[in-house]
């Protein structure tokens, strides 16, 4: 039987996030995303429900969400569910979490309210200036209607050569 472990998360940063180096000298951050949801009872009672989850990402994208992330910040993450269980140092028994680690992530917030930014694994770590890229010169306007018929990212920015197979 086969499975699947894929998480898409729309939130906002519970903290700032924290940025580690691994012994590896790989860097890890881990944040913390609150994601809501609206509903109506069934007695037509308006409820909002609210989960937060532990996130953790890797390399550049570590350093790019530490670098322009901050609580309170929206976000969109993707990526997969990971268990992690150890006995308690207190004596407590065994305990355990489910966290997210990101594998893909958009920022959803403007740019000093002014643009989206969009990361991955395989870009640099700052956020690309508007007319610089794959795309050249193309205007802001253009971008931005690209944007919106793409909201979970720009493939348009990958090229053969980036593809390692």
């Amino acid at each position: 039987m086969a499975t699947f472990n894929k998480v898409m998360l729309i939130g906002n940063l519970t903290r700032d996030p924290q940025l580690k180096q691994l012994p590896s000298n790989s860097s890890v951050v881990e944040f913390g995303l609150a994601t809501s949801r609206k509903f109506k009872t069934a007695a037509g009672e308006e409820r909002e429900e609210t989960c937060f989850v532990d996130c953790a990402a890797f390399g550049k994208q570590a350093e790019v969400i530490a670098q322009y992330c901050q609580k309170g910040k929206p976000l969109f993450v993707e990526g997969r569910l990971k268990y992690d269980s150890w006995e308690d140092k207190q004596g407590f028994g065994r305990r355990s979490k489910v966290s997210v680690v990101v594998e893909n992530f958009q920022f959803l917030g403007q740019k000093d309210d002014s643009r989206k930014v969009v990361a991955d694994p395989f870009s640099r770590s700052e956020p690309p200036a508007p007319g610089s890229g794959p795309q050249g010169g193309r205007s802001e306007q253009r971008m931005r209607k690209q944007s919106a018929e793409q909201p979970f990212g720009e493939e348009s920015m990958f090229q053969e050569a980036d593809i390692p197979f």
